[in-house]
């Protein structure tokens, strides 16, 4: 699955600029899928039938980036530039960024002062992203548009991923390639032939600018229960508000709460006895600082049961994300077992 994932976070694809993560979904998946479309706003829907009667099952991860957009080119060939999705201002300096342009990929980095500049500046000071700059080596403006760089253009990290350690990997856009390898790969793997009803795999957009294409999802496609598969952020560092509650190695979060959604516990349950049959390790995740497509999920139609499975992450929405490849594997197993055990809606009903 790392290769797949080396595969996946190499592409370009900012929120609502995910065309080349859908082309390459798409073409992969349809080798195992019985039908696979792409609807209005890009959510790239895979639908495969099991060969046994059964519910519906809605698995969602998004495709979308964090990553920004070319606000405007300056006279001296700087480029000023907005935000898609939730960024800290403060690891923005000096880091190396792709422009996806219609021309190909323009390499920049966003500038900063020299060192030696810092005596004559307040050295606490955090400058918002409206007053930084991409600089792509350009002397002027009409330089710029000559790389083929223009207004609207999608911007990305550029960081390459790269194992650290013996089983941990760094690099950009795991949330939520990770979520999109996991899902590949279970459709991959799992044995249709001994599957109950029909999965509907959503590989959505925007969702880190509103959970977009979840929403879209949720009122086209019927289902008895869904799953969303995202990255979760740790607490297992040495920051004074870290408590330790998520850590990575310890197995993929099995969510019980966050901003966007109370998880059903029917699901939730469901999720934790698997884990313990299988012996998955997982952790119980409660954390109101992050929201997934499960949100959007749970308010299809007349209501449907969701839940999530979370892979645990270092450094969410930075070029340098980490996360555990166990980790990985583990959430693509407990994916796998829920799929083959899904086999009636009603354990997942309300009462």
């Amino acid at each position: 699955m790392k290769q797949l994932l080396q595969e996946l976070t190499g592409l370009l694809g900012p929120c609502g600029h995910e065309h080349a993560v859908a082309r390459y979904i798409a073409q992969r998946i349809e080798k195992v899928a019985d039908e696979v479309t792409v609807d209005g706003v890009g959510n790239v829907i895979a639908t495969k039938r099991g060969a046994l009667p059964g519910p519906t099952l809605l698995v969602s991860t998004h495709m979308d980036e964090v990553g920004f957009i070319v606000k405007k080119i300056e006279e001296n060939g700087l480029i000023r530039f907005d935000k898609l999705g939730g960024h800290d201002d403060r690891i923005l300096l000096a880091q190396r960024v792709r422009i996806g342009t219609e021309n190909g990929v323009v390499p920049g980095v966003i500038g900063t002062i020299s060192a030696h500049m810092t005596k004559f500046d307040d050295p606490d000071k955090v400058r918002r992203h409206a007053k930084l700059y991409i600089d792509v080596g350009a002397s002027n403006r009409q330089e710029v548009e000559a790389l083929g760089v223009q207004v609207g253009d999608p911007i990305s990290w550029a960081t390459e991923l790269e194992p650290i350690g013996k089983t941990r990997i760094a690099g950009k856009a795991f949330d939520d390639r990770a979520g999109c390898a996991v899902l590949i790969q279970a459709l991959e793997e799992l044995d249709f032939s001994k599957v109950a009803g029909t999965v509907h795999a959503v590989f959505s957009v925007q969702e880190e600018v509103g959970l977009r294409g979840a929403r879209v999802a949720a009122h086209q496609l019927p289902a008895d229960v869904a799953l969303a598969i995202d990255t979760t952020a740790v607490s297992d560092t040495g920051e004074e508000m870290m408590d330790d509650t998520l850590g990575l190695g310890r197995g993929p979060g099995i969510k019980v709460m966050d901003f966007s959604l109370i998880a059903s516990v029917a699901v939730r349950k469901k999720l934790v006895s698997l884990a313990k049959t299988h012996d998955i390790p997982y952790q119980l995740e409660v954390f109101s600082g992050i929201g997934t497509d499960a949100g959007e999920l749970s308010l299809g139609r007349a209501g449907v049961p969701t839940g999530v499975l979370s892979i645990p992450s270092r450094y969410a929405h930075s070029p340098v994300e980490v996360i555990d490849l166990k980790d990985l594997m583990y959430t693509k197993d407990l994916l796998v077992r829920f799929i083959e055990d899904f086999k009636s809606d009603t354990t997942f009903r309300f009462i």
